[in-house]
């Protein structure tokens, strides 16, 4: 189902295509904070180890990004252009990488669990044990959060948001329905822990991947998804045009998340329960981020279909109400993390140590907040441009610079806290280069040269 967003009120189009791109990414925020709110109940030792765990699944998403981001991309560009039979064959492309990355990252997981997982030196038995058995299913069939990814990716670049909405929606219901059966153990059946959560999780994806799949086959309007054939030979000029978009955005998916994977490894020598904190505050967090990525993901649908069409205008215009409208999101998301945290922190820790280390997070990387937000929706922006190289040079570069300013920070100054302000002082300045980055990018007539370049 294709959605022209080249006419129309910016605004009005925009806002139409985005409310349900972020519903979705706020029901994948409500995904992970229900996981952590029922193994919270287990204690701090399986929140660990489910957190663990969870840095790998983190990482994987930056592998699915290549074919996400890439597919995304091309067929709103070739939908801009005007070109749906290269549409289709992006489309196709970009479904058959997401299969065989998933099915490849489940294998190597599989194969190398015990040292990946022995990387963060977890001292504790129940935490470790935790780790692995979350790991091995969640990672073991991450083929379904792949594929789910670039099909809601080449949904969202068609203009339709409301399909991956529906599809996540049901997503959740089955997932907050499966997580307390499996994880505690309700009637007939069994408590399973965390390897509940990780079941409650996977099987949740898979539904909605089956969701969008049956969809493809059931809209009667054309889709660039229907008729595509997974089990063909690669054409290398698709496969180069998705790599050559996706796979900055992947490098700089999968250096971010190993750079918190060192920073989580430095944060486990203050014991599980730090840990803990930093896994589920980075889920509390996301209610933020996941938002304004989704914004980001809406923005990049629509500048690339103006971009393709030449519309430069527009895409000015977009970006200038995108700005506001997250910019005032991260705000309000600010104001309640520095003077709510006790609230938000007793809701998923229930001992007095983690609680504590809970409001500290919060607070610090509350101030942060409204940069973080901006700066994802930009990162949105500027790949619907096609310049996800540069959006890659400058993630990388700030992101990477954590590490040394919390050894500074977190060493003999400020301990565990001086870890949570190299996150929150690295945020802060790249929503701020990010903003600066697009605003030079457009501008009067290096747009055009870079119009020119992009086309040839």
């Amino acid at each position: 189902m294709e959605g022209n967003l080249t006419k129309g009120p910016i605004l009005k189009t925009l806002t139409k295509l985005a409310v349900p791109i972020m519903a979705s990414s706020f029901l994948g925020t409500l995904y992970n904070i229900t996981d952590m709110a029922w193994i919270g109940l287990l204690g701090s030792k399986a929140v660990a180890g489910v957190g663990v765990g969870g840095m790998f699944t983190w990482f994987s998403q930056g592998l699915a990004s290549m074919s996400r981001m890439g597919g995304q991309v091309q067929v709103a560009q070739c939908i801009g252009r005007g070109d749906k039979e290269e549409a289709h064959k992006y489309a196709q492309t970009a479904v058959q990488l997401a299969t065989l990355m998933g099915l490849l990252f489940a294998a190597v997981m599989l194969l190398f669990l015990h040292p990946l997982v022995g990387f963060f030196q977890l001292q504790d038995p129940e935490a470790l044990q935790a780790a692995l058995s979350y790991t091995k299913i969640a990672c073991g069939l991450i083929v379904f959060s792949f594929l789910t990814l670039t099909l809601t990716g080449i949904y969202t670049a068609q203009g339709d948001s409301k399909t991956p909405f529906i599809a996540n929606f049901i997503g959740l219901v089955t997932n907050m329905i499966l997580d307390p059966l499996l994880i505690l153990g309700l009637g007939p059946v069994n408590k399973f822990g965390v390897n509940g959560a990780a079941i409650a999780t996977v099987s949740a994806q898979a539904i909605v991947m089956t969701i969008l799949i049956l969809e493809i086959i059931r809209q009667k309007k054309q889709n660039v998804l229907k008729g595509i054939k997974l089990f063909t030979k690669i054409p290398f000029k698709y496969l180069s045009g998705i790599c050559k978009i996706g796979i900055p955005t992947a490098i700089q998916g999968m250096v971010y998340c190993g750079i918190s994977m060192v920073l989580t490894r430095m944060v486990s020598g203050f014991g599980a329960e730090a840990v803990a904190v930093q896994r589920v505050g980075g889920q509390i967090e996301s209610v933020s981020w996941n938002t304004a990525d989704g914004f980001g993901t809406a923005l990049n649908a629509f500048i690339g279909q103006n971009y393709g069409a030449g519309k430069m205008d527009r895409v000015k215009k977009g970006y200038k109400a995108s700005l506001c409208s997250v910019g005032i999101w991260g705000i309000f998301i600010t104001i309640i993390f520095v003077f709510q945290p006790k609230a938000i922190a007793e809701i998923f820790f229930h001992e007095p140590k983690a609680i504590m280390i809970a409001i500290g997070y919060l607070t610090i990387i509350g101030v942060s907040e409204a940069f973080m937000a901006v700066e994802l929706m930009t990162v949105g922006a500027l790949s619907g441009l096609g310049k996800t190289h540069l959006c890659s040079v400058i993630s990388i570069l700030f992101t990477s610079a954590r590490i040394p300013l919390a050894i500074i920070l977190g060493g003999a100054l400020l301990g565990l806290e001086g870890i949570w302000w190299a996150f929150s002082v690295t945020s802060i300045v790249k929503g701020i280069i990010f903003v600066c980055t697009f605003c030079w990018i457009t501008r009067g007539k290096g747009t055009v040269k870079m119009m020119k370049l992009n086309k040839e």
